[in-house]
């Protein structure tokens, strides 16, 4: 198999990229197009590190091949942000001290932006389900369900 030319479209621009079709996401994300906020965790899509917006749904990147998401809308964690400043979601997360390391970070504001845009005034309960399929090992989790609880309430756009 070699490599295929694909029309992609990252965080509202369209990139022409290489690849072949069964090459992760993720590699192309962060390998091609210097995307590094999404990390690489597990491997397999189990840890929630490299969660990504595809068509507004928090899909694991590291399991999801290329060619799946030709003319599908991808946003990763550097397109939360507006005008170079952080989104209101990601602001939140800064003003709440919600990250200790942070490198789960990028796959959890994936989820919280999508739950936001579902249910614009998540529960607690709510929050922490949506949430709960990322691991975070500096134990920061209260501090990221207020985050997403305090955009809530400020009307954060998803």
């Amino acid at each position: 198999m070699g490599k295929t030319g694909f029309l992609l479209r990252v965080n509202g621009s369209e990139q022409v990229v290489q690849a072949e079709d069964q090459t992760p996401l993720l590699d192309v994300l962060r390998n091609t197009l210097g995307l590094v906020g999404t990390r690489f965790g597990c491997g397999s899509g189990e840890c929630g590190a490299c969660h990504v917006l595809l068509d507004g749904v928090s899909v694991p990147a590291c399991d999801t091949p290329v060619g799946a998401v030709r003319g599908r809308a991808i946003v990763t964690v550097e397109g939360l942000a507006r005008n170079g400043r952080p989104g209101a979601l990601q602001q939140a997360f800064l003003d709440e001290q919600a990250g200790q390391c942070g490198y789960c970070l990028s796959g959890i504001l994936a989820s919280a932006t999508e739950l936001l845009a579902r249910v614009p005034q998540p529960s607690e309960a709510q929050v922490r389900e949506a949430l709960d399929k990322h691991l975070c090992r500096c134990g920061a989790h209260n501090r990221i369900v207020r985050a997403v609880l305090r955009a809530a309430q400020a009307g954060a756009p998803a």
